[in-house]
């Protein structure tokens, strides 16, 4: 388990890698950016930038996106009900970090955050924190940190919904990091959603 500096609190990176990317046309996550990273690698390695500890949960016979993200410093973690949705593999990732005193949740096909960003997001949480986010112009973006009191919230997700239901359900006690980081809303769904220069 992953120590921030200057704090007793485990605070664990979650990377949600098991989509599978149709909307891209397949292969999103191993498409290459404009340097050649793949962009389920380069999330990674933000992530891994801020957080020591990453369990990245891919789908089963993603190969080649598990070896990659293993060479980039995560554990993986092979979600067999990932095809049901999102919300079943943030409950396998967080029911293999159990113990960790929070999580800051992110997806891999948000390539242009960055490190500071997701700094700010696991700083806040070990503040005590119950929900954390980080916002651009007033929007709310990713990753979001959730402390450990919704454990069992996060265990019992299935379908689709991640964590938006519990971020929903506790929304007074989110709190909102105002952030010049425009990649903290850029969710890259389709080809077109792909940045210039990332």
């Amino acid at each position: 388990m992953g120590f921030m500096r200057g704090t007793s609190l485990r605070m664990s990176g979650i990377l949600l890698a098991a989509g599978a990317g149709s909307r891209f046309g397949g292969g999103k996550l191993l498409h290459p950016l404009a340097d050649g990273t793949p962009m389920g690698v380069a999330a990674a390695r933000k992530l891994l930038a801020a957080l020591p500890d990453v369990l990245a949960v891919v789908r089963p016979g993603d190969d080649e996106l598990a070896r990659l993200l293993r060479d980039a410093g995560c554990e993986v973690s092979v979600c067999a009900e990932a095809v049901h949705g999102m919300g079943c593999s943030l409950a396998h990732a967080v029911a293999k970090r159990r113990d960790a005193d929070g999580w800051v949740i992110a997806l891999a096909d948000m390539p242009a955050l960055k490190p500071g960003t997701i700094e700010s997001v696991v700083q806040t949480l070990s503040a005590g924190a119950a929900l954390a986010a980080p916002a651009y112009q007033g929007r709310r973006g990713h990753p979001v940190g959730i402390a450990s009191r919704f454990r069992d919230d996060l265990l019992k997700l299935a379908g689709d919904a991640g964590a938006r239901d519990i971020m929903a359900a506790h929304k007074n006690h989110i709190v909102l990091i105002d952030c010049d980081d425009p990649g903290v809303l850029l969710d890259i769904d389709r080809r077109e959603d792909l940045p210039r220069g990332v």
